[in-house]
């Protein structure tokens, strides 16, 4: 009977081994198929320097990666039907302020913070849209947190870069002289930052030393010039290795004569230091907008989808509602100034990017960057241009285009399937018909769904989040 007992045993083991190592190679099965997408009958923009369209293709992607183009098909490879549908890369804000947790009121030591946000609706409208990577120009620790969500599969988000804000007054990093800025860049590289951001407040010398220490500590610099450099001559501003200007506004405060011929002045500059532009075309005409009415906020269609307490500030703390007459003519000025500018920088050959400002008021995360590329064509760049500028060309510069901005074998599959050409009409990158975030395929249906659950969550909200009792939250 003993043995019996153990003979029963060890057939007993023996099938709950059988059993598990099959339901094991079942789970990976179905995993492979799961992360196994063919995309059959497609046309690939690759968006490469020749960018070569490739009609009628067939696209694999394994995993997270483009396996091949044109090559055979494995049978366990789900199949999306691309016929007369366009595939690029995904695409790049290089300018936007995600919102991150954190608190309005002092409060004591050991609290933490009193606004905790969604990650996952604050990441929706980016991917909804296409937006696969971002580079968050308001870099707080909060962000990090983030992209360790985005990266270990706990939100369906962009790829995230972050820049630390340096500047003379109250950023998160002041510095007031160079010893400090310098310090102050070394600090931001041991928490993790890959770049630096100059800010508004910064002076000359601690501007130009902040600049300098980030060069050794082989950090890229992008960001504002400083008002302290109002009224010198325009080569001040060009300091090596200040390698990204954060919007055209940037050039347009440094000066009252708003003609071509100094547009092109600033192009040469540029073009002298190596200096690229994200021209943030965005940001004033929703200046000027706002300034003229609040109805450009209420009438948004993309405002359901923005969280409920930056609803609130918007429509009822907007800073640029009411702006005198002479303010608003000023606003119209620069905005048709920063038309010349990117006018000026093309012809001069100087590398521009595509970035919004997403966050600022009527600038909808995602949303935006559809509106940026229709008016970086109104401003003169062709269809090809402006989505060079939010998709190679910013890889580039943040020295990751050989893992995306182009549909090549071997980079990450963060692809965009439209239903209309880009390069026909600026305005088909709205066309999304689904989308590939890090090899994860999402159809339209289940976009719209991810939407309609931030829509939902907003609604709910709206009482408990308004911006005049934000401290009490």
């Amino acid at each position: 009977m003993k043995y019996l007992k153990i003979s029963n045993l060890l057939l007993l083991l023996a099938v709950s081994f059988f059993l598990f190592n099959c339901t094991k190679s079942n789970k990976t099965k179905n995993e492979k198929e799961s992360n196994t997408y063919v995309i059959k009958n497609v046309n690939v923009i690759p968006m490469t320097e020749d960018n070569n369209v490739i009609g009628n293709a067939t696209v694999l992607i394994h995993n997270n990666k483009i396996e091949s183009i044109n090559d055979s098909i494995p049978p366990e490879a789900t199949i999306i039907d691309g016929k007369d549908k366009w595939l690029i890369p995904g695409l790049i804000d290089m300018h936007v302020h995600t919102l991150s947790n954190g608190s309005f009121s002092q409060g004591h030591a050991t609290r933490g913070s009193t606004v905790n946000f969604n990650t996952q609706n604050l990441m929706t409208p980016y991917i909804a849209n296409g937006v696969t990577t971002v580079f968050e120009l308001s870099g707080r620790l909060g962000h990090f947190s983030q992209r360790d969500k985005i990266m270990d599969k706990s939100v369906i988000g962009p790829r995230m870069a972050i820049a630390a804000v340096i500047d003379g007054e109250g950023n998160e990093i002041k510095a007031t002289t160079p010893i400090e800025g310098r310090q102050s860049v070394r600090n931001a590289k041991g928490l993790g930052y890959r770049f630096i951001k100059v800010y508004t407040w910064l002076n000359e010398e601690t501007f130009k030393a902040v600049i300098d220490e980030a060069e050794k500590q082989n950090m890229k610099v992008v960001g504002h010039i400083p008002t302290a450099f109002d009224g010198k001559p325009a080569e001040n501003l060009f300091v090596p290795h200040f390698g990204l200007i954060a919007h055209a506004e940037e050039l347009s405060k440094q000066t009252n004569d708003f003609s071509y011929e100094k547009a092109q002045e600033f192009a040469r500059l540029a073009k002298e230091n190596n200096t690229w532009l994200i021209p943030n075309l965005s940001n004033m005409v929703w200046i000027s907008k706002q300034a003229k009415s609040s109805e450009s906020i209420q009438n948004l269609q993309s405002l359901k989808y923005v969280h409920p307490l930056m609803q609130s500030k918007w429509l009822n703390s907007n800073r640029f509602y009411g702006a005198s007459p002479k303010l608003i003519e000023f606003y119209d000025k620069q905005k048709d100034f920063h038309k010349q500018i990117v006018k000026a920088f093309k012809e001069e050959g100087v590398p521009m990017l595509a970035g919004t400002d997403a966050g600022i008021s009527g600038i909808v995360w995602g949303f935006s960057l559809h509106d940026e590329l229709e008016l970086l064509v109104e401003a003169g760049l062709t269809p090809e241009e402006a989505l060079t500028s939010a998709t190679r060309l910013p890889a580039e510069w943040l020295e990751i285009g050989d893992k995306i901005g182009t549909v090549e074998v071997g980079k990450f599959a963060d692809l965009i399937l439209l239903d209309k050409n880009p390069l026909e009409k600026i305005g088909n990158t709205r066309s999304v018909s689904g989308i590939f975030v890090d090899g994860k395929w999402l159809n339209k249906n289940v976009i719209n769904s991810m939407l309609q659950k931030v829509e939902q969550w907003n609604n709910a909200n709206k009482e408990k989040y308004q911006w005049k009792n934000r401290k009490n939250l």
